[in-house]
């Protein structure tokens, strides 16, 4: 594994597929992660948060893989309550990358094939979601087919 590099951004897994949710701060990356966890569990698949606001990027075998580090391992920010503990995974390989869209600026057909760059030369699925929506997992479901089964999963757009 070579040296981690801290990426803004949140990092769970659902089923078998590992999202990196990235944006700027005040983007909701916490509570859309939570809201993926709450649903996944409900759709009946393991999902966990790795880590929240801050997550230790590394490069192996050619995939990335994140991590907490130590001192917010476990830890999720609920806007306005505060820092809460939360069942966690210690690493997970990432899939994708997925970025919330507040939804009075999203385009209404964004470009599609876009990257995340992280460590080493290494780049993620860049996908977008609209949030806050009122069923952001179903809508993540229908991007990346399988997901919804805990198969691991990427974002499928259809060219225009």
């Amino acid at each position: 594994m070579t040296g981690a590099v801290n990426v803004h951004a949140t990092a769970i897994v659902l089923g078998a597929t590992g999202i990196l949710i990235t944006g700027p701060s005040g983007a909701g990356k916490s509570a859309l992660a939570l809201s993926l966890i709450r649903a996944g569990r409900l759709h009946g698949l393991y999902a966990s948060l790795v880590a929240d606001d801050q997550v230790l990027v590394s490069a192996l075998n050619g995939r990335a893989v994140a991590a907490a580090p130590p001192a917010t391992a476990g830890l999720i920010e609920i806007r306005g309550t505060g820092l809460v503990p939360i069942e966690h995974l210690p690493e997970a390989v990432l899939d994708f990358a997925l970025l919330p869209i507040d939804p009075a600026k999203a385009e209404r057909l964004p470009a599609t094939g876009e990257r995340f760059d992280l460590v080493a030369g290494l780049t993620l699925p860049l996908a977008r979601l609209v949030w806050p929506s009122p069923d952001p997992f179903s809508a993540l479901a229908a991007l990346c087919p399988g997901l919804d089964q805990g198969l691991a999963a990427r974002p499928r757009l259809a060219e225009y």
